[in-house]
């Protein structure tokens, strides 16, 4: 069994901590996703994993093994980067098993385990090729498969598919994903783009400014977001947050014409509170006149209008058929009462 568990794992840079006692633990055979904004931490977190970054305090654990203090080398893990790193002088059956071939290998094992990972990953027309006659997508499975060649515990992966389009960034989620279910290994993944997150992941870590926000399965985190933060940042587009504030024990949202007797427990009189709504749970009303749509953002059988709130927030809906509402005109709102969200205004912490 090799799991992954991180036990208050601090890191500082100097004088600065950029990690604050991390508590995580990634199960044997998961797909952990670390997302967050740039600047959270999640590749400082995954490089300490790796060994690549000293940890300052706390422990990590592969398996039974306390590789806290270990050298790279020594902790049975692979790392896949955002670079590529091929030797452009080697074919591609080179690149793959030259970690083998270093450490002392028998080529005949080397080329056993290259011939293995290059089926996985259907490379195998390419392996006499050098880097340069190859497709972006090409020299990231390449990458991958030098990974695979070692045989690690775990695979970490530290954005793969940023230098990509947007084509071959889909092409590699599905290859990804496809490696995980064959392989079966533990796999650590970091990625700013919550749609790769929600796409790859058994489990998702949540970051922000070296902390861990939520930790949940994908959906779980979706339908349920333990503050702002995360109901903001899972999803695509993000939900939108309206002011509100609680009045004689009721809701009120400048804007919102609806009853709002949402099912949650309102604090006190005069607090403020955010009002958290998905675009995909929002319907234009014809007969309001609240809001006036700036532009609709039409995608095919989704789009995306966007409307001027008369407090001047700007709010997202979905609109799905042929019809689109036309810029310019001016509308009401509605909503399911149990998709609404509340968070409190100073906190930020999901009102239940």
């Amino acid at each position: 069994m090799t799991g992954v568990v991180l036990n208050n794992v601090k890191k500082r840079f100097g004088d600065v901590q950029v990690i604050h006692g991390v508590e995580l633990e990634i199960e044997d055979g998961e797909f952990c996703v670390f997302v967050g904004p740039s600047g959270c931490g999640k590749s400082t977190l995954l490089r300490m994993v790796a060994g690549l970054e000293e940890t300052t305090e706390g422990q990590i654990r592969i398996g039974d093994r306390d590789v806290t203090r270990m050298d790279p080398s020594e902790r049975g893990v692979a790392m896949v980067f955002q670079t590529y790193a091929l030797y452009p002088h080697m074919t591609v059956a080179e690149n793959m098993g030259f970690g083998l071939k270093m450490t002392g290998h028998p080529k005949e094992v080397v080329a056993e385990k290259v011939a293995h990972a290059s089926e996985i990953l259907k490379l195998g027309p390419y392996l006499q090729r050098r880097p340069r006659a190859l497709s972006g997508g090409q020299r990231q499975r390449v990458a991958i498969g030098r990974a695979i060649v070692r045989g690690p515990e775990v695979f970490l992966f530290d954005e793969p598919l940023s230098n990509l389009d947007a084509e071959l960034r889909v092409e590699m989620r599905v290859e990804i994903a496809r490696l995980h279910k064959e392989i079966g290994a533990t796999m650590i993944y970091v990625t700013h783009d919550q749609t790769e997150a929600m796409t790859l992941a058994n489990k998702i870590v949540v970051l922000r400014d070296g902390r861990i926000e939520q930790v949940g399965k994908p959906m779980e985190l979706y339908r349920d977001p333990d503050n702002k933060f995360v109901g903001g940042f899972i999803g695509s587009p993000s939900m939108n947050f309206l002011d509100g504030e609680v009045v004689d024990g009721r809701l009120v949202v400048p804007g919102i014409a609806q009853d709002l007797d949402l099912p949650v427990t309102l604090p006190e009189d005069g607090r403020k509170v955010i009002l958290g709504l998905r675009p995909e749970h929002l319907e234009m009303d014809p007969a309001g006149a609240t809001h006036e749509v700036e532009l609709t953002e039409a995608l095919g059988g989704v789009s995306f209008a966007y409307l001027l709130a008369p407090t001047g927030e700007r709010i997202i809906v979905e609109e799905r058929g042929d019809e689109r509402t036309e810029a310019g005109a001016r509308v009401g709102l509605r909503f399911p009462r149990e998709k609404a969200y509340l968070f409190d205004a100073t906190s930020e912490l999901r009102l239940r």
